[in-house]
């Protein structure tokens, strides 16, 4: 006889993710579990990053909203969709070289997209509770059965039960950090895994013409080690005469960074010297109005690591960026998320009428998501921790003599370049530094096969995790060897 719980599933965290994984839920069950999400924030802020607002890169490909809209029915539309782009387009450090990925995407509006989310999960019967911080989750018996958290406008305590509970509270999340039962779950990322990230949505007057700064179809990216050192900047347009213009870098390399030049500017420092050096955007003012106020300025960290290795516990599962899910090479958070969302309100609800939460039970989204995305994730990071020791000399030369069309479509995919022109260049290769280059190329296309292959056998129960993780532990711990 099962044990009677408040709710069939409890969300933890109402933004992007968390309420794609309620709707996804509510979809496959017919709208006949009980769903609650629970979200710090007001109604009108449901969904509310940090105090700075929706603070976000805003960009995702139209594929990946695709993904959503054919399984769980959810069509994203105006306002929520703010602007189309048919493309990404890179530029190495000199300007001189210029990569071209293409394929449809859209820059989303943060503000507004979760009111569109909420009216969607209202409508299909998903109870949402505001202003209420969690905590901590419930245990019985080494299963997570619930929530504990403070009612932030009575000051009393919240706490619920639930069959399962679903962590999208960010990728600091306090329920995956203080996890505090048996499981495989990592519960803390490493310092290095994080970049510090910072962006404007501005409009502006344009000067002029200068696509190599700003082009209303194509997101741009400008990778350089002085600008955004171990990061890249971006100038990712809203419309004609709106941008949403930011930089990510890595820490310690911001850190050398700052010494070598004997400099010691803040993140916001470094983005305002890039707004300031942008020939295009003339007379920037920070966007308002219902769509953007509040939201015009801001910070995050954000994970540019592998997925959680494990996703899954006893009555808890996590999605997002609470599993560290953002791309390592980009740290393009919204992709992953509604991927992971999606599939894991279906897994949650087979897992439900099985009357199986348990770890072995959830353990086929583990599968599922490294099935869809996730087998990609700890090649990309070994890239990612690769290009971040390169010099400005080094991505010029890289990217003018080492990118082939093969590698642009695998990139523009999401997947890792195979760099099959480095060894066909062999004696042309020029300087040492350069030659050192293409073998480290070589390396990361050879460690990503291995590592593909080794997600893409990932165990079909907890039974085998042990083995699994402690061999991928070692092929990661001598390529990160490689690259320290």
């Amino acid at each position: 006889m099962s044990v009677q719980r408040d709710y069939d599933i409890i969300v933890a965290g109402g933004g992007l993710a968390g309420m794609i994984v309620a709707t996804s839920a509510a979809y496959y069950s017919k709208q006949s579990l009980k769903i609650l999400v629970i979200d710090r924030n007001t109604f009108p802020t449901l969904g509310k990053k940090t105090i700075s607002g929706w603070v976000c890169g805003d960009a995702v490909g139209k594929n990946t909203v695709d993904y959503m809209t054919e399984r769980i029915q959810i069509k994203w539309g105006y306002p929520e969709i703010e602007h189309p782009v048919k493309g990404v387009v890179a530029f190495s450090p000199d300007h001189e070289t210029k990569v071209a990925f293409d394929g449809e995407g859209f820059i989303l509006n943060r503000k507004m997209l979760p009111q569109r989310q909420l009216k969607d999960a209202q409508k299909a019967g998903i109870e949402i509770r505001e202003r209420v911080a969690l905590r901590s989750v419930i245990v019985e018996n080494n299963t997570v059965v619930g929530v504990e958290g403070e009612d932030l406008d009575n000051k009393t305590v919240f706490k619920k039960t639930a069959k399962l509970v679903v962590d999208c509270t960010g990728v600091t999340s306090v329920l995956r950090t203080n996890l505090p039962i048996k499981s495989f779950v990592e519960r803390r990322i490493d310092r290095d895994d994080l970049e510090a990230t910072g962006r404007y949505i501005y409009n502006f007057e344009q000067d002029g013409e200068d696509k190599t700064y700003f082009d209303s179809d194509y997101c741009i990216i400008h990778l350089d080690q002085k600008l955004a050192p171990g990061g890249y900047g971006w100038v990712f347009p809203k419309g004609k005469n709106k941008v949403n213009i930011g930089l990510g870098v890595q820490q310690k390399a911001f850190e050398a960074r700052n010494k070598e030049m004997g400099v010691r500017p803040d993140l916001k420092t470094l983005i305002d010297e890039y707004v300031q050096v942008n020939p295009v955007i003339k007379n920037p003012r920070l966007a308002d109005g219902e769509m953007d106020d509040g939201n015009a300025w801001g910070t995050w960290q954000v994970s540019v690591r592998r997925q959680n290795d494990c996703l899954v516990a006893n009555g808890y599962i996590l999605v997002g960026d609470s599993a560290w899910m953002p791309k390592p090479l980009d740290a393009g958070g919204i992709g992953p998320a509604i991927i992971a969302a999606t599939i894991a309100g279906k897994d949650a609800v087979a897992a439900i009428q099985a009357n199986d939460t348990s770890e072995r039970g959830l353990w086929m989204y583990n599968k599922h998501f490294i099935n869809d995305y996730g087998y990609k994730t700890a090649g990309l990071e070994v890239f990612r921790r690769m290009l971040q020791g390169l010099t400005n000399d080094q991505i010029n030369y890289g990217m003018k003599h080492f990118l082939s069309k093969m590698d642009i479509d695998k990139i523009t995919k999401g997947e890792h370049p195979e760099f099959g022109t480095v060894s066909k260049l062999g004696m042309m290769i020029r300087g040492a530094m350069n030659k050192k280059l293409a073998d480290d190329l070589r390396y990361c296309a050879n460690i990503n096969k291995v590592l593909t292959e080794h997600y893409y056998n990932y165990p079909e129960t907890p039974d085998g995790f042990p083995d699994w993780h402690k061999k991928l532990h070692s092929h990661l711990a001598e390529a990160f060897a490689k690259y320290k």
